[in-house]
């Protein structure tokens, strides 16, 4: 996990900085990384944004306590991880174990707080591994089914076109980070997902 190391120790540096106690922290790969307007998306939600680009979900558990243990004032968090670690040729199974580990880690360091996944998104670069990515997003799934303050955010159908493939405008280039129209998109959902689970009926009408 050494390669890491320099996008973890920005992650705490900018920590030390913080003028306020944030309440909804992000946590995952690149895709919240590279999210400039964040902090204006959800501004009314106190966010920060502790995405380190690359991380796999292996590696958030591993920075776990690096990262995101020491902000005490967190409310809820939302995740979005397990594309790196598909991409990189581990399995389904694997990325599942890996979210219930920090699901266990989160319940340890904060208790029953509020957690969100954010599905795994159907990009363009990694359509080759599309099988995989359904399957992870099932497991994960099926685990946030088994505890009331788990949610699923699930982004990938709208991520595709009426042919049933990725919608190009929400990425970049490189058909695998998002666009600034693949933020507007997912900004929405999360918005609407945190909103809602101030009332379970809300969510219900999400699922």
């Amino acid at each position: 996990m050494y390669w890491y190391e320099d996008e973890v120790v920005r992650v705490e540096n900018q920590q030390s900085k913080l003028a306020n106690e944030p309440q909804t922290l992000f946590y995952g790969s690149s895709s919240f990384t590279l999210w400039a307007g964040l902090n204006e998306d959800f501004k009314d939600k106190n966010p920060v944004n502790l995405g380190f680009g690359g991380s796999t979900l292996a590696a958030c558990s591993w920075f776990f306590d690096r990262i995101v243990a020491p902000v005490k004032s967190a409310k809820s968090i939302v995740l979005y991880a397990g594309d790196n670690d598909l991409g990189d040729g581990r399995n389904p199974e694997e990325v599942c174990l890996f979210y219930r580990l920090l699901v266990l880690q989160i319940r340890n360091a904060f208790g029953d707080i509020p957690i969100f996944y954010v599905s795994i998104k159907p990009s363009l670069h990694r359509w080759e591994i599309i099988g995989k990515i359904k399957t992870a997003n099932r497991l994960i799934r099926n685990e946030t089914e088994k505890d009331a303050s788990q949610h699923f955010i699930d982004i990938f159908p709208s991520m595709l076109n009426v042919k049933g493939t990725p919608v190009k405008s929400l990425f970049e280039a490189d058909g695998l980070h998002l666009s600034a129209a693949g933020y507007v998109l997912w900004a929405n959902f999360i918005n609407e997902y945190l909103d809602a689970s101030q009332t379970n009926s809300g969510l219900q009408n999400l699922m």
